[in-house]
């Protein structure tokens, strides 16, 4: 199997933060991420590395068998090692907490630079209206795997204990 072409150059993506569109494929298009467990699983490992400073999430969405991410890598990180940590936190966990043996992801990863405020919006565009095109839902907000409705129902359960 061939590995996809990268449009990053490693020599070129370490400097001042940077801002990326990923796409990350499960192993043969498995429809590994559609369970509940699955999805929050990777929404989990990639929340515990952007609290852990690694990267800045600024969108997502967990299709049933591939991952849009949005994020911005500072100055010590590559793009690469980002992706690396997401695929590799989510791999490790989902065959330690649910015993799962199998492959779990496509080898590499597609990435486009986002290099200004229009670009970022059209990718945030996309992915909220990811689910709608795939026949999931009739609307975005009604995905329950993505970064909007997680971060609406977070305000709404931090105004409740207030």
């Amino acid at each position: 199997m061939a590995v996809p072409t990268r449009n990053s150059r490693t020599m070129k993506t370490l400097g001042s933060a940077r801002c990326f569109f990923v796409t990350a494929k499960t192993s043969m298009g498995r429809a590994l991420l559609q369970t509940e467990r699955n999805a929050l699983l990777l929404i989990a490992v990639i929340r515990s590395y952007a609290r852990a400073g690694k990267f800045e999430v600024h969108d997502f969405v967990v299709m049933p068998n591939h991952l849009h991410l949005l994020m911005t890598v500072g100055s010590e990180m590559t793009i690469e090692k980002a992706v690396q940590l997401v695929k590799g936190g989510f791999s490790y966990r989902l065959k330690k907490e649910t015993g799962y043996d199998g492959e779990v992801w496509q080898r590499g990863f597609s990435e486009v630079r986002v290099m200004d405020s229009e670009h970022r919006g059209d990718c945030q565009e996309y992915i909220a209206h990811n689910p709608v095109k795939a026949g999931l839902v009739s609307s975005p907000e009604a995905f329950p795997f993505c970064y909007r409705p997680l971060a609406m129902q977070k305000a709404a359960g931090a105004k409740a204990r207030q």
